[in-house]
């Protein structure tokens, strides 16, 4: 029980961080704002499917929508 409440705190902490930086991309008016933001949340979307901490395609799917607001830009 204690290990599975340490990782459940974990896992929400990064679960949060990858919403927060999702969002954050969205927010950003012009692409020299944005371009960083974009790199950060990518990578951060990559990292959280490649350790299992939500489906690949969902992480393609978030990267998806990422991009095409990047271009729309």
């Amino acid at each position: 029980m204690r290990q599975e409440a340490k990782r459940r705190v974990h896992n929400r902490a990064r679960r949060s961080t990858m919403r927060t930086l999702y969002k954050k991309v969205f927010k950003a008016t012009d692409k020299t704002e944005a371009e960083p933001l974009v790199r950060k949340a990518v990578s951060y979307l990559d990292r959280m499917a490649a350790k299992g901490h939500i489906h690949k395609n969902n992480a393609a799917n978030k990267k998806a929508n990422i991009i095409k607001y990047y271009n729309s830009l």
